[in-house]
């Protein structure tokens, strides 16, 4: 698929190992302290690939060539099988038990063994995978502390965040372990993970370059998350599939981007917010 140009945003930070954390100074969840420095973008900023695959699941293609999948429940996309998977199980369409076993690393959202938080920092050729966990309430399923996980990628001095099945506000604490977010996967379904409104609150506050929504089941909650966004964030609908996104091409306002298959939900055009 050819690669698009996209939208500069500027503020690395010093890497205390090979792949330390750059989207935060330092955060009490996360093995280590993080120092963050004002530096210098090279000149040809590295590119991170990607590819809504559908419902909640984004494939990313790394500058090293790294392939992860988001919310896996067994579809691919095109292409290879990923190297990375992250999974969440709030519903059986956000993960699977039975993962290609080619698979190389198999993240989970909650820990399998039931004894606290899952914790991940996986440094995996030119990506720093980290997640920051949430509760599953009940409803719809049994409730669990920590059974959800907000995943980071830290890939091409960005800052990539998946919200998966995200049940409840996130608190002061929480938006200190994410850090800065450059992307944002945000769900706007309205009703099986939190109402609209909540969601916008989060991505008002993350203030994320780029907001790609995901988890729509239909035109209405993709419109009212987009009328909600419309005040601080541009609106803009991506013309293609594959969304190629550098640091030093972010825009310039934040910008709230929809891609297919979403974008194929809506009637009419996207209003265009310039």
């Amino acid at each position: 698929m050819p690669k698009l140009p996209v939208f500069g945003l500027v503020f690395l930070l010093a890497p205390a190992s090979a792949l330390a954390s750059q989207c935060h100074a330092f955060v009490e969840r996360a093995t280590g302290q993080r120092y963050a420095t004002l530096g210098p973008v090279a000149a040809a900023a590295p590119a991170l690939d990607i590819l809504f695959v559908g419902h909640s699941t984004f494939r990313m293609e790394t500058p090293g060539g790294l392939v992860i999948n988001t919310d896996y429940a067994g579809t691919d996309g095109p292409g290879r099988v990923p190297d990375v998977v992250t999974m969440n199980r709030a519903h059986s369409t956000h993960w699977t038990p039975d993962p290609d076993p080619s698979i190389d690393h198999v993240l989970r959202g909650w820990n399998p063994d039931g004894d606290g938080p899952a914790e991940h920092e996986l440094e995996v050729a030119d990506t720093l995978i980290r997640n920051v966990t949430t509760d599953i309430r009940g409803g719809w399923g049994p409730a669990a502390e920590d059974g959800n996980s907000i995943f980071v990628f830290e890939v091409a001095d960005l800052c990539v965040a998946h919200l998966g099945h995200l049940h409840h506000p996130l608190d002061d604490t929480d938006y200190a372990a994410l850090g800065r977010i450059d992307v944002l996967m945000v769900p706007v379904d309205g009703t099986y993970t939190m109402a609209v409104s909540e969601m916008v609150t989060i991505a008002e506050r993350l203030k994320s370059s780029l907001v790609l929504p995901m988890h729509a089941f239909g035109a209405g909650s993709l419109r009212r998350f987009l009328d909600g966004m419309s005040d601080s964030f541009v609106v803009r609908e991506h013309p293609a599939d594959v969304l190629t996104v550098a640091v030093d091409r972010l825009p310039r306002k934040p910008t709230v981007l929809v891609m297919p298959p979403t974008r194929y939900m809506m009637r009419e055009d996207l209003r265009r917010i310039d």
